[in-house]
């Protein structure tokens, strides 16, 4: 499953206006007010409150309870959702509803997006896959990088460009002639920044976006994406389909390498590295065995070890170049899902040369199992090989001499640069000075490049993706501080733990909470206000990720409701929400030139239902017994990165907000981490529910992995297989 994406990320990401440039800033706001946590008083009737959970000692038990207490409706439609499995068009309006319901509970709220944001560039817009799901749109290969800083016309030209060229297979050719003729030098490098250390090499045994963005450039898988976002033949030069859609044979390219760190061969590319590889993947068990299960032939038994004889699974080499998936039922996406990690190869003698074992003997705790520990302990059949990794300081890479398809690649030279956010005006001076290919423009970096006369010429503002940036309401929470460590410690007393706990299992508490938080100037803090709001999303799942092929009837509230052809998935979410009476707005049919769009505008913000909520919530946690008001308020923990000034003014920006919307009822406790590492351990970097040391936390999301909105609501599942859910502190 694609990962949790840090909000570090975003920030540094930024830094890097790659591709379609869809990174996202970390600014500098001056005179941000100081951040306090306020002595927390001793609540006086937490005594009162019986909690109806308080017989399940059983974590997995209670989890399971206050799931089905505040994602059961979600479940109930997203289950049926699921059993349509050959009318894709029906699915996508049967999982609109299912959507809707989950954002209805409010578990968690739209945040933001990657991109939307004023950015300076070296790189020419969609010379990499813009699909919004899997990893291509990572891949850097195809790049197209020039000497000179980008204008806005002959950025827009390029858009054009594309727009007409898209899907004949001469759009790189035609961007570079284009950016000959007008006067720009090609070249083959490509410098980024990147904030948050990778933590593990094997692209197998990780669903982490920080690991995946550097491993992707690493190795290829059986097709990608190109820059025409077209699913081209890759490592499998070919593939058949057999008629009732259970079948898929691939033919394997030949002559494709397997090289070490140093560009040596060290083997072929077979059928059986994907064999080999698929079972790592599931013996490893690091999350992405979810995107698979029940889909694939003994998966599912092989996971939980009905099976353990891995030849029963339905990944088998025919003979050296022929490989078989055998489906447990047709999955009309599935070609969709191939690109992802959890289908790359790995040479199975490298992989025992560094002691690793398969199925019941596998240990990656083994004294001698080395494999995955760093660049120079995994194998490479993609583009690039790690020639430099220093933590916190550069991942260096240079072309695979080795590679099968070198035309394909534009960079000779991939560096990525640390950066910790501590000054806001580097990446922008970098920039400028030609040592980065590009920089998102937020406050400081903004008027720096007005000043300097390159805002007007250059400036532009990114697209947006398909990363979901998303904050979370813990439902079940445990921890107190970092499981790792003890950091970021809660300063709470025992009472207010307890109200905390209880209001946030409050349907009315979330909402009312939704909606006092004006997501619009807490964007403001880290892009500035000119774009404040192009990168703001008001949805899960962005509005245009499916569009329906044929009309769909289906039944909304009772009532039968028909969406013609072309109708985008964003609208339907938003006539369940309409029907059911909800104030959200996630859809907008007027934005991006009439296109409709779930981005650009602050469709939660309504400080009159937050108003309206919390008189609700007031009234029934009165009744349990916890009684809320602005001598008796409820203490909300949120954790931010101290270091990183665009995320200590957005702290101040939502404490400000909430507390002055809800009249005092509800006190934001700021909890100051003191690095991007301790914060990211309060939520990011926990495995289960219950290692989940927040109350709010914004500061992770979601990318799809395919081309199918469960890809998305499929981390929404219970029992340990929807990565998001830990994030209610369940599971």
């Amino acid at each position: 499953m694609k990962k949790f994406c840090a909000l570090l990320l975003a920030f540094t990401m930024v830094l890097s206006m790659a591709a379609c440039g869809e990174k996202k800033p970390a600014p500098e706001t001056p005179d941000a007010p100081s951040v306090e946590t306020p002595d927390t008083p001793a609540a006086t009737d937490a005594e009162g409150y019986q909690d109806p959970y308080a017989d399940l000692e059983d974590y997995d038990e209670k989890s399971e309870a206050i799931y089905n207490d505040n994602l059961g409706e979600f479940l109930e439609h997203y289950q049926a959702a699921l059993e349509e499995k050959t009318d894709a068009d029906m699915r996508y309006a049967l999982m609109a509803v299912a959507d809707a319901k989950m954002l209805e509970s409010c578990v968690m709220l739209p945040m933001n997006t990657r991109g939307g944001n004023f950015g300076i560039r070296r790189v020419a817009p969609r010379s990499r896959s813009t699909v919004m799901w899997g990893p291509d749109q990572d891949r850097v290969h195809s790049t197209i990088v020039v000497e000179e800083l980008l204008k806005v016309e002959d950025i827009d030209a390029l858009k054009a460009l594309w727009a007409e060229t898209a899907g004949t297979g001469t759009w790189q050719e035609s961007a570079k002639a284009y950016l000959t003729e007008h006067g720009y030098t090609l070249k083959d490098t490509l410098t980024e920044l990147y904030a948050t250390e990778i933590k593990n090499w094997d692209i197998l045994a990780t669903s982490h976006q920080t690991d995946a963005d550097i491993l992707v450039q690493t190795i290829d898988s059986l097709v990608e994406y190109d820059s025409e976002n077209v699913l081209q033949p890759a490592l499998a030069e070919s593939w058949e389909v057999s008629e009732d859609m259970m079948t898929y044979t691939f033919k394997i390219r030949e002559g494709v390498k397997w090289v070490d760190a140093q560009g040596r061969e060290v083997a072929d590319l077979t059928a059986d590295d994907f064999v080999a590889g698929f079972q790592h993947m599931l013996d490893a068990g690091a999350g992405l065995e979810f995107l698979v299960d029940n889909k694939i032939v003994n998966v599912h038994e092989y996971i939980t070890g009905d099976i353990t004889d891995f030849s029963e699974v339905g990944v088998k080499a025919l003979d050296d170049y022929t490989l078989e998936m055998t489906l447990t039922e047709p999955v009309s996406y599935f070609l969709t899902m191939l690109p992802y990690g959890c289908f790359a190869p790995m040479n199975r003698t490298f992989y025992e040369s560094k002691g690793g074992k398969f199925g019941e003997e596998f240990d990656a705790s083994a004294a001698d199992y080395k494999y995955g520990k760093g660049p120079d302990s995994i194998a490479y059949c993609g583009p690039f090989v790690v020639t430099n990794y220093t933590p916190e300081n550069i991942v260096a890479y240079k072309a695979n001499e080795s590679y099968w398809n070198p035309d394909a690649v534009n960079i000779k030279s991939y560096t990525q640069m640390f950066y910790d956010g501590k000054d806001p005006l580097k990446p922008y001076t970098d920039t400028k000075n030609g040592v980065l290919d590009g920089c998102g423009l937020t406050s400081a970096p903004l008027e720096a490049a007005k000043k300097d006369g390159l805002f007007e010429d250059y400036a532009t503002i990114s697209g947006t993706n398909g990363t979901s940036y998303m904050g979370f309401f813990n439902l079940n929470r445990e921890a107190y501080e970092n499981f790792n460590d003890g950091a970021a410690k809660s300063e709470k007393d025992e009472d207010a733990k307890i109200r905390a706990t209880a209001a946030l299992r409050n349907v009315h508490f979330r909402r009312a909470l939704s909606f006092a938080i004006d997501r619009a100037n807490r964007n403001a803090q880290a892009v500035g206000e000119e774009v404040k709001l192009p990168s703001l999303r008001n949805s899960y799942i962005p509005g245009t990720f499916v569009q329906l092929s044929k009309d769909v009837t289906i039944a909304i509230n009772g009532t039968d409701t028909t969406f013609p052809a072309g109708t985008y998935y964003g609208e339907m979410v938003q006539a369940v929400l309409d029907a059911d009476g909800e104030p959200m707005k996630v859809w907008d049919p007027t934005a991006d030139g009439g296109i409709g769009s779930s981005d650009g505008f602050d469709g939660w913000y309504n400080p009159e239902a937050a108003k309206a909520e919390m008189e609700l919530a007031i009234a029934e946690l009165a009744e349990q017994g916890v009684e809320i008001s602005a001598e008796n308020p409820i203490y909300i923990d949120s954790p931010y990165a101290a270091p990183v000034e665009y995320m200590k003014n957005q702290a101040n920006a939502l404490k400000q907000g909430v507390e002055a919307v809800l009249e005092g009822n509800v006190v934001i406790n700021l909890v100051g981490c003191t690095s991007t590492d301790e914060y990211s351990y309060t939520g990011f970097l926990t495995s289960t529910g219950s290692e989940t040391n927040y109350d709010f936390s914004d500061g992770f999301g979601w990318g799809p992995d395919y081309g199918d909105p469960s890809s998305y609501l499929d981390t929404m599942l219970p029992d340990y297989a929807g990565a998001m859910v830990r994030s209610f502190g369940l599971f």
